[in-house]
């Protein structure tokens, strides 16, 4: 593809994609497809000569865009949103075109530098302690996924309790024990699993039945049990908005806790804590100055397209030591001076693209005014859809509302709840999930699309109603 092909063809890409969003209302939100239906479109094996791009752009709508479940609708509400924006798009396509490998600091200087004063612009507009700026002894790392982030504090954790010898020598013989609620994060047991520690090395802590937050009493004994029967204690993870119902730990207390045993802690704010570019709505990341660790992810609701999830490290030396290994073939003066950050040794990855040219281009286009407003609006709909829910009497709310997470059911019962959520589902209007909390079905509803209005909440309201009198 010369130049000038690839600038008409890229017009093209830019084009379809603007159809697309003005498409979306019209489109069902989820996937109205079968098992195999998309596999059938396509053709067993590649082909031998080469096809134009147009061809590409023409099985989108063929193929493709019939098989999606549209996370950018306005309608979507079922899980945290993947937020893209115009903005993170042009970003990530001039990170793809520059392709540049950010693995040291020597083989794409740009890349690290912006990287780290993104990282520092983005830990002073959601209020963190100074120790996480790069300028300090911590500092912060864009990495995939918040489940990355969480197996890498727990790495971190594994090297700082054991002198290093884990990096060495391995588990060995001791029983390290890793504490998260009920409520926490899947990727926490599997952090442990992928470390070597295994699934029964978590002890899931019982929660608050009103709040859904880690009942820190229940973990203060269970570490006391732990140390008692001559176990390790390691890491703390703390939820600041649970998956399930936005549930939110009380950071300070469980600082409190293991603050008597050295343990690490660490904060997954991976969907609720941008919101803290919002000052007003910073009360569930009071206690966060007391965290080894804290990530949050801006391809979630901060108009980042996928991935981006923003890391912060009290102690980089607990982080780099654990991960960070010099062969020869990466030797270079600018790391032998100690005067450079090696992103490489932040992730269990070797290589790593240009990502923070997105959250930049972001950051600077909407201005943190126009990124507080986008989160504001957000958390005024889910209060509208709470309103909603009170006005009806078939309905009740579960949980309070979370920033832009409500969790309701109807007063009927667990079968007419989930029926209700899957007549709304298969009629393309809207897309909802649901969990369990105290035993009995729930509905989830979130709000994050840029696109998402007072009308389309409405439309969602009315369709869960029709649903609710059918049942």
């Amino acid at each position: 593809m010369s130049p000038e092909e690839f600038r008409r063809q890229g017009h093209a890409a830019i084009d379809w994609i603007a159809d697309y969003w003005a498409s979306l209302d019209d489109l069902p939100v989820r996937a109205q497809v079968d098992p195999g239906d998309v596999r059938r479109l396509l053709p067993a094996s590649a082909p031998e000569v080469g096809e134009s791009f147009d061809a590409v752009l023409a099985d989108l709508d063929r193929v493709v865009v019939p098989g999606l479940t549209h996370w950018q609708h306005p309608r979507f509400f079922a899980y945290f949103p993947a937020n893209s924006s115009p903005a993170a798009i042009l970003g990530d396509l001039i990170s793809s075109g520059i392709g540049a490998q950010g693995m040291i600091w020597a083989t794409s200087p740009a890349v690290t530098e912006v990287e780290q004063v993104v990282m520092d612009w983005f830990a002073e507009a959601l209020g963190l302690p100074d120790a996480f700026r790069s300028d300090g002894p911590g500092g912060g790392v864009i990495q995939d996924t918040a489940s990355t982030a969480t197996f890498t504090a727990l790495l971190s954790a594994l090297h700082r309790a054991s002198g290093g010898d884990v990096r060495v020598h391995g588990l060995g013989e001791a029983q390290w024990r890793v504490y998260g609620s009920t409520q926490a994060h899947s990727s926490l047991v599997k952090a442990a699993m992928m470390a070597g520690l295994g699934e029964d090395a978590v002890r899931a802590i019982d929660v608050d039945p009103a709040t859904q937050a880690m009942d820190v009493d229940a973990l203060r004994d269970a570490i006391v049990a732990d140390v008692e029967a001559g176990l390790r204690p390691v890491m703390v993870h703390v939820a600041a908005g649970s998956t399930s119902t936005g549930a939110m730990d009380d950071i300070a207390a469980v600082a409190e806790v293991v603050r008597e045993w050295g343990v690490w802690l660490h904060v997954d704010a991976a969907w609720a804590g941008v919101a803290a570019v919002c000052p007003e709505l910073r009360d569930h990341l009071v206690g966060v100055e007391a965290a080894d660790s804290f990530v949050t992810n801006p391809h979630k609701w901060l108009l980042t397209t996928f991935d981006c999830s923003t890391f912060w490290v009290r102690d980089r030396a607990a982080l780099t030591g654990a991960l960070s290994i010099l062969p020869e073939y990466l030797r270079n003066a600018a790391t032998e001076s100690g005067e450079v950050v090696d992103y490489r040794d932040w992730h269990p990855q070797l290589g790593r693209r240009f990502r923070a040219i997105k959250l930049w281009a972001v950051m600077r286009t909407y201005g943190l005014e126009g990124l507080r407003a986008h989160i504001r609006s957000g958390v005024e709909l889910a209060e509208r859809v709470a309103d909603l829910v009170a006005a009806d009497e078939r309905f009740e709310m579960v949980t309070e509302p979370a920033l832009s997470l409500v969790v309701f059911r109807l007063r009927s019962g667990d079968e007419q709840t989930l029926a209700a959520m899957e007549a709304v589902n298969a009629s393309g209007e809207a897309y909802l999930s649901h969990t369990t909390v105290n035993g009995r079905a729930a509905i989830r509803l979130a709000v994050g699309s840029w696109r998402t209005t007072e009308a389309d909440v409405d439309r969602t309201w009315r369709a869960l109603q029709r649903a609710a009198d059918q049942g």
